[in-house]
């Protein structure tokens, strides 16, 4: 029995170390991606969106395939912090790529689906508003603030069924404020300020 305990005892270290090898390093690299995704976060709340958006980068960079549902709290993160560093036709353009890849995923994370197309909405609502000022024929912008309209409908409708009122509320105004963006002469939108998110 004594043997048997420092048998036990000299393979320790060997065990130790092929896990720290093996299952523990991708463990680390878990870890160093959840640390730069939280970085990334308080930089965001710090309104340093460019160094937010290098952050988010490294942690995906670092984030094993597998973990394919953090990685995608963190494209969303990104995209957010992309459109305040002006940085949204990139932004626009992974949210839907990130819609699209949640609704034919089958991940059951409702309040994901809901973020990332509240995200794309949003997005779109502000490429229109850019492309209006630009001076863009109507059929370039009209799709864009379509679909943001469709989007917040279908979010206020969500809202409702889950009888979330102040949501409800928020999409309906976006709805609003929308179709407002698409219905408004150029002459009246270029007096007007920049939205803000």
């Amino acid at each position: 029995m004594k043997k048997f305990a420092i048998l036990i005892w000299l393979l320790l270290p060997l065990l130790v170390g092929a896990y720290h090898l093996g299952p523990g390093q991708q463990r680390m690299t878990v870890d160093d991606a959840g640390q730069a995704a939280r970085f990334g976060d308080e930089l965001a709340k710090q309104k340093q969106w460019e160094q937010a958006v290098t952050q988010y980068d490294v942690a995906l960079q670092l984030l094993p395939e597998d973990r394919r549902e953090d990685g995608q709290r963190i494209r969303l993160a990104k995209a957010k912090a992309q459109m305040f560093a002006a940085q949204l036709p990139d932004a626009r353009k992974e949210l839907q790529s990130l819609v699209d890849e949640i609704n034919e995923s089958a991940s059951d994370n409702a309040e994901l689906l809901r973020d990332a197309r509240e995200s794309l909405a949003n997005s779109q609502y502000y490429i229109t508003w850019l492309m209006r000022l630009e001076g863009q024929p109507r059929a370039t912008w009209e799709p864009e603030i379509e679909s943001s309209r469709q989007i917040y409908k279908l979010l206020a409708e969500e809202a409702d069924q889950l009888d979330a009122k102040d949501q409800r509320k928020r999409h309906q105004e976006d709805l609003e404020s929308a179709i407002r963006l698409a219905r408004m002469d150029l002459k009246d939108l270029q007096g007007l300020p920049l939205p803000s998110q």
